[in-house]
């Protein structure tokens, strides 16, 4: 059975209130038609639509966050936690507030079974043909994160 996507809660409501301005993420999602996509990827990934275990992830939230993890030079475990703390993350990949983010094994099994069945490089390249019918093109990002580090402290001088 596939995990099904909640409602939309009383904070997707008032985040919903909040004025964006049209971001990238945002155009992605006016411009890509995820209708061949979703058909691609359920070649191959078949979860949720047995009766008994735990529901599965939607195959497109699963691809859009194998996307962010591309787009951005991510590890698995990065990705679920930049998805779990980025909204505009989140959002992109179809989760609302309270939707559990799927956990970074989840990221590599969809992708290794996309991989194994030779589907990984064709929704790459259909999702590049849609880019380029449109006239777009996406470039890799990078996230970079501050840190504190410790520094030998210097003794006052006198």
């Amino acid at each position: 059975m596939k995990q099904k996507l909640s409602s939309p809660s009383f904070a997707d409501l008032f985040l919903g209130q909040r004025k964006v301005k049209q971001t990238f993420f945002s155009q992605i999602n006016t411009v890509i038609d995820w209708a061949p996509i979703r058909a691609i990827i359920e070649v191959a990934y078949t979860k949720g639509y047995k009766s008994t275990g735990r529901p599965s992830y939607d195959s497109l939230v699963l691809f859009k966050i194998e996307l962010l993890r591309t787009w951005y030079g991510l590890s698995d475990g990065e990705v679920e936690d930049q998805v779990n703390d980025r909204l505009s993350f989140s959002r992109f990949a179809g989760l609302g507030m309270e939707d559990i983010v799927p956990d970074s094994t989840t990221v590599c099994r969809f992708r290794n079974i996309l991989v194994e069945a030779d589907l990984y490089d064709t929704l790459l390249a259909e999702f590049n043909r849609q880019l380029e019918a449109k006239g777009m093109i996406v470039k890799r990002g990078a996230i970079v994160d501050a840190s504190i580090t410790n520094t030998p402290r210097r003794p006052p001088r006198r």
